[in-house]
Formats: C-alpha cells, structure tokens, sequence
C-alpha cells in the first residue's frame, strides 16, 4: 500500500454521495420491502467493507508476502481477529443465547477430503485473482475492474460446485468435529488461543530471518481524525473491528458471516434467468438452497450482505479519494483473474466455504474444519503464488516481490 499517494488525496464528494444514498436507500428498500432485519444487515455488510477497505485486509496478500518474503504482519493481524472472534464466539456458542436473542452452533462442518481438496483450489485462486472472497467484493466496490471477472467466474465456480457437491460429499470424512463441544468452554478457548499464539511467533521467527534489518514502519497521516474518515488504519484496527462486526452477525444473523453461499446464489438466479433449469440438481434440491433460489436475493442474509460488502467499499473509496476504475487491463491479468475466481468459486463450494465462512468464521467457531481449509489453502497458496508470474503479475519466491492491497 503506498501510504504516501493515500495521505495526499481528499474524500470524492462525486463518489462519497452516491455511495451513502445507494446506503441509506438500499437499506430502506431492503427493510420495507423485505424484512427490518434484512435492511440492518445491509448496514452490517457495508460497515465490514467499510473496515475491509480502509484497513487493506486481505488474506491473499497477507499470504502471498509471507510466502514470498517471510514478512508475517498480515498473518499476524489474522491471528489477532481469530483470538478475539474466539473470545467472543466461544462463550455466546456455548450459552446457546445472547439476553434473550438464541444463537446458533456457529460455522461447524464436516473435517473431510472435500474440505482439503476444496480449500487448496481456493488456495491457488486467490493468488492467481489477487483476491480471496471478501477481497473480491471490497475490491470491485473500490473501483478495482479486473475483480469484476474474478467475481463472475467465482459465481460461474460455484454454480457448477453445485453440480458436483453430491458426489464430493460421499468421499471420505471424519464428520463434524468442534473443539468447543469436545473440551468445554475454557479448555477449547485456551487451546485455540496457544495455537494462535503460537503461529505468530512462528511468523516472527520467519521473518527475523528472512528480514534480518527489519521492517521500516510506514508514516501515517498526522491527523487521527483524518486516519478514521479516509485512512488507511492499522491492521490491528481492522483484525478487531472484523472480529466484533463478525460477532455481531452471529448474534443478528443466526450465523456467522459467511460469503460465498451468495456468489452461489446469484449464479444460481443468473443460470435459471438464462433459461437453466436447476430443479434436476440435487444441491438445489436441497431444503436451504431450494428456499433461497426461490425467494428474492434480498432475502437471503448472506447475500445482502455480500450487498452491503460492495457498497460500503465503494463509501471508503470515497472517502479515501481512490475510486478510480481502471478499463484498460493486460489480458493475461484478466485471465488470471477469471481462473482465479473459478478456482475459488468451485473450492468453496465444496469446502462449505471461503476465507471468512469456513476459516474466519469456523475457526472462531471452534470447528477443526477451518484449521484443514487453512492448512490446505496455505499450501495451495504456495502453489499459486508461484503461477503469478506467467499471468505477468508480482509473486514468485524472489525476495523483491512486492505485496497488493488485496
């Protein structure tokens, strides 16, 4: 991120305006038209692409450069959101009820092969797209127009994930196995925090010996209230913010936040406009799914939010002064952009989720599924990073590759 270019540009009242009546508006319709809760979690959505933009946190680029470099501050800032997403999940989980509003099991799923594989793919998909789930969103939202192709090949990944999922569901599987309900509230609480702990003095010591002078700390802008309108804020601001906002969805939502069941969705609503008939596909067949491709895509809770995602990343763009759209695009970029996303949609898919519904969401969850996905797609990142140069983008294991905003 080149903090200097941030600090000298000023809000885009053009953007800031249309952005905040696309908010108030959207929210409103949603709301009246649907359901008040509907319209609440709208504003949730984009109060996380709010945090997601002007904080820059990726999860691809934050792997990409530890892989790349062994610089570790955006691992770190991921363990930092998973401890305090666990010291809220874990107790609201195991109380089953927040005052009197029930909360749900959180993300627990099934510790299998479809996970790994699924996770792996996802894995190679974000380094190829520069950008995993929720980066896709925050990135189209702030402008980024090669995100557009990774965001249509990620519901184009999905939908056909749909297609396959029966088949990947019979292959080998320990079933669903959550570390809460095994060891009770203090025991899994302690464990998942050591972990935690533990991979970022693992970074640490990555990145004292492969940055033995260090990383030079990056000048801010002089004013606080400047850092909070238009940016950009600390990871640590960001990794906490995420985790409360994440918090806030279990409670409000039923369910942690998920994304990728929405790229799903709308693929699902695009293939049945173009004149696909679904109804013989066992997914959509299914109780949950069959509900939501019937209803509106406003009344899903993940794809409003997913809504709400893009709008509130087009409100910081604003008011960071950075919307900027680019339309002339290598080709090889946009390739690797529409490759990436149809890994990470087909992944997904047969992960139960991306980076923030199977490892954000899971591991604050409590379920061993979201340490497999991070696993697997730490290795499968480690194989797309190394795909990067032939699509002409930044990445490699050379130690001058330079880290993206995604």
């Amino acid at each position: 991120m080149d903090i200097s270019a941030w600090i000298e540009r000023r809000p885009d009242w053009r953007v800031v305006g249309p952005a905040v009546l696309l908010l108030a508006v959207g929210a409103l319709a949603i709301g009246d038209g649907f359901s008040a809760r509907m319209g609440w979690l709208y504003v949730l959505g984009a109060a996380l692409g709010l945090v997601l933009y002007h904080a820059a946190f990726g999860f691809a680029s934050a792997w990409r450069v530890f892989i790349a470099e062994g610089r570790g501050a955006g691992l770190r800032a991921q363990m930092v959101m998973l401890g305090v997403a666990s010291l809220l999940f874990f107790p609201l989980i195991d109380q089953g009820s927040f005052f009197s509003q029930p909360v749900g099991g959180g993300a627990v799923a099934p510790l299998g092969v479809s996970v790994a594989v699924g996770a792996a793919l996802f894995g190679v998909g974000m380094q190829l797209a520069g950008g995993c789930a929720s980066g896709t969103l925050y990135t189209v939202g702030g402008g980024s127009t090669h995100m557009l192709f990774a965001l249509v090949f990620f519901m184009v990944g999905s939908l056909i994930g749909t297609a396959h999922m029966p088949w990947w569901l019979e292959t080998p599987s320990l079933g669903s196995v959550s570390i809460l309900r095994e060891w009770g509230l203090f025991g899994a609480l302690a464990a998942q925090l050591a972990v935690l702990a533990a991979i970022a003095l693992f970074t640490l010591w990555v990145e004292r010996r492969r940055q033995p002078g260090g990383i030079p700390a990056a000048a801010g802008p002089p004013r606080l209230w400047r850092r909070l309108i238009s940016g950009p804020w600390p990871l640590l601001w960001g990794a906490m913010l995420l985790a409360v906002l994440n918090a806030v969805t279990l409670v409000y939502a039923g369910h942690p936040w998920t994304i990728s069941f929405g790229y799903t969705l709308w693929g699902g609503k695009l293939a049945t406009a173009a004149g696909l008939d679904l109804s013989g596909w066992a997914f959509w067949t299914w109780p949950f799914p069959e509900r939501a491709l019937a209803g509106s895509v406003f009344e899903n809770s993940t794809s409003v939010m997913n809504f709400g995602v893009i709008v509130g990343a087009l409100l910081a763009a604003g008011l960071a002064g950075r919307f900027n759209p680019a339309w002339r695009m290598p080709w090889r970029q946009v390739l690797a952009a529409a490759l990436g996303g149809l890994l990470m949609g087909y992944g997904a898919r047969l992960a139960y989720g991306c980076n923030v519904g199977a490892y954000f969401s899971g591991v604050a969850s409590g379920s061993l599924h979201g340490w497999l996905w991070f696993a697997a797609a730490l290795g499968g990142s480690y194989f797309g990073n190394a795909l990067r140069p032939l699509f002409g983008l930044t990445g490699g294991f050379a130690r001058r590759a330079a880290p993206q905003a995604v």
